[in-house]
């Protein structure tokens, strides 16, 4: 059976972690798909070597706002279509890709940070209201979908070091995990959850007091995928070991 492999990353700015050999060790794993957020960059700002990448095509999403958000896709294979989330206040931020195949659509989004003492947190609830309408309204189509990226939300305690710390703070908000298993009701599956139910499993860590060295962190990045996608996964893996951002790769492998 053929698998695809989708590799999502929160690099933290994409000409930093091009410097830094990120682009390099994504090329070594030579993914199906890869799905960067958080590029903090127009594609008109980035040299040859960033924006084409050989054996890929891609793709562009960027805030009207320069050095903010962004999102990208490569591909091997040439898509059926790429858009936007086509919902103004969203977009001009850059924070979706919708990307069809012929097997799924892929949807790579960074999602909103709620920030301090809940000061983005109606327009958090709004992108994610937007965003199960979008994977509601692809499904009602007929379509598998992936929806991987930075979601900005620990789900459920075991997916934070300190989840009784951390209950008022951005990322860990009631509404953010209410949004989350209003999702995850409505049939979409965390594929890591699926195959993993261990604590201490993390995507992100402060840059402050050593808290990646600690393993002091928080599984915000993710791959959702629809019900009827859901035995078509084959693992994933956090790849913590690798450096550059903040954040560390996520590998989604279906057998499709």
């Amino acid at each position: 059976m053929p698998t695809q492999r989708i590799i999502s990353w929160n690099v933290n700015g994409i000409r930093a972690i091009a410097g830094k050999g990120g682009l390099d060790w994504i090329a070594e794993r030579r993914p199906d798909v890869f799905c960067l957020q958080e590029t903090k960059a127009h594609p008109d700002q980035l040299d040859e070597s960033i924006l084409h990448r050989k054996r890929y095509h891609g793709y562009w999403a960027s805030a009207q706002k320069k050095g903010y958000s962004g999102v990208c896709v490569f591909s091997r294979k040439e898509p059926n279509d790429v858009r936007f989330m086509e919902v103004d206040d969203f977009d001009n931020e850059g924070r979706v890709l919708v990307v069809d195949f012929d097997a799924y659509t892929l949807i790579n989004a960074y999602f909103p940070n709620s920030q301090a003492k809940g000061k983005r947190i109606d327009y958090k609830v709004a992108f994610c209201d937007a965003m199960l309408e979008l994977c509601n309204r692809l499904t009602a189509e007929g379509k598998h979908i992936v929806l991987c990226g930075d979601y900005n939300i620990a789900h459920k305690p075991i997916d934070l070091a300190r989840p009784k710390e951390n209950e008022k703070n951005p990322g860990y908000l009631p509404e953010e995990r209410a949004w989350m298993d209003t999702f995850t009701d409505q049939g979409y599956v965390d594929a890591f959850r699926q195959v993993c139910d261990e604590p201490d499993h993390y995507t992100w860590w402060s840059y402050r007091t050593n808290a990646r060295e600690r393993n002091i962190g928080w599984r915000i990045d993710y791959h959702c995928v629809d019900a009827g996608l859901a035995e078509a996964v084959r693992g994933v893996n956090i790849q913590n070991q690798v450096m550059g951002s903040d954040h560390c790769p996520v590998e989604l492998t279906l057998g499709l």
